[in-house]
């Protein structure tokens, strides 16, 4: 399942690429993360605390940042409840097929920015900082990233499991499952997919999750044809985790003060 540490290792990886400097590792993010929850945890809980260690990912990443003001907004996670160990941090596979997608917020807006993945597991600690950047300069759909933009930010990762091949192409649940679609006519080959929120948050039917889909694949037949077409299904299911930029400032501040 995806987690909030993820969304920051998608945020630190950007950053850095965009700062021309070397990110924290997963690793380091999730220690210094794990650090962190506690001491937002304890503060909450009483005004006298210890001593936060210092950890190597703390100075690593104050040394690479000259750090701002840090934000006084408490953080609003918005997919789980932040974890306060590294061993709650580290549940789950290190491996996954895995897409990062970046989104645009505007007040009670949200659109899309950036969306790349793929269906090979990789390890975390490599797809996660790779399909960020890729996701966030290479989408053909968009413009790349730029760093003035990052404020206006939020990151989600979705980790994919359970893939199944679907008896007919309706043979899936939305807001249970991502579609992966493929199909051949008159010798090309197309093929696309939508993550398991998407149907759900746009409010589709099976019928114009398919049919938005096979336009999203290139296909441009007619519109009264695309039934007769032989659609091959597979099904996934994923959890998503987001988190916005103002958190991942915070959090990163919180890292630079602890010098």
């Amino acid at each position: 399942m995806a987690t909030a540490a993820h969304c920051l290792m998608c945020f630190e990886a950007l950053d850095a690429q965009l700062e021309d400097r070397k990110p924290l590792s997963l690793s380091e993010i999730e220690s210094s993360w794990a650090l962190y929850t506690s001491s937002v945890s304890d503060s909450s809980s009483s005004e006298a605390k210890s001593p936060i260690p210092k950890a190597p990912a703390l100075r690593r990443l104050a040394d690479a940042d000259s750090s701002e003001s840090s934000s006084s907004a408490s953080p609003a996670w918005s997919s789980s409840t932040p974890a306060t160990s590294i061993s709650s941090l580290s549940l789950g596979a290190s491996s996954a097929p895995l897409f990062v997608t970046w989104n645009t917020v505007r007040g009670d807006d949200v659109s899309l920015r950036g969306c790349i993945g793929t269906f090979e597991s990789q390890p975390l600690s490599i797809g996660l900082p790779e399909y960020a950047t890729i996701s966030a300069l290479h989408d053909t759909r968009f413009s790349p990233i730029s760093k003035a933009e990052l404020p206006r930010l939020q990151a989600a990762v979705t980790l994919l499991t359970d893939f199944e091949e679907a008896d007919d192409p309706y043979d899936w649940e939305i807001g249970t499952h991502g579609i992966r679609l493929s199909f051949t006519d008159r010798g090309h080959r197309y093929g696309a997919t939508y993550l398991p929120d998407v149907a759900s948050e746009q409010g589709w039917t099976h019928d114009e999750t398919l049919y938005s889909l096979i336009r999203k694949g290139g296909w441009m037949g007619g519109r009264s044809r695309w039934k007769s077409l032989d659609l091959k299904v597979t099904r996934y299911q994923g959890k998503k985790a987001s988190l916005n930029y103002p958190e991942f400032k915070k959090w990163k501040d919180w890292v630079a003060s602890k010098q």
